[in-house]
């Protein structure tokens, strides 16, 4: 018998979240394919969010969302949903960028701690 694997399912990562549609925002992604659960940076002067990139100067150094679903922006922007405040994820689940320290990690999950998005 064949086995099986299943992809990451959007929301997956999420504990809880607020009523409604209030933890969600519409987001566009500038670059890249993303998982449901990648942390993203919002770069400051288009507004618009790619993968964490502690490295960066541009906004994206700062953690400001985690996504919801899939997201393939490689032939150009994507609308996607975001999870902005009030939820709680499975910080096992959330997806980093490749050899992010844990001093970076640290300071992303306190990024989004101040919009109340907490990871447990």
């Amino acid at each position: 018998m064949p086995v099986l694997t299943e992809s990451r399912r959007a929301g997956d990562f999420v504990l809880s979240e607020a009523n409604g549609n209030l933890s969600r925002d519409r987001i566009v992604i500038d670059t890249g394919v993303h998982l449901p659960g990648t942390v993203l940076g919002q770069v400051t002067a288009t507004k618009k969010f790619v993968a964490l990139d502690p490295a960066a100067s541009t906004g994206a150094e700062n953690a400001a969302a985690v996504l919801r679903d899939h997201a393939d922006a490689t032939d150009g922007d994507v609308n996607a949903v975001g999870y902005v405040r009030l939820a709680e994820v499975r910080a096992d689940m959330l997806v980093w960028p490749a050899g992010i320290s844990d001093n970076d990690k640290a300071e992303a999950l306190a990024a989004l701690a101040t919009a109340h998005l907490v990871a447990r």
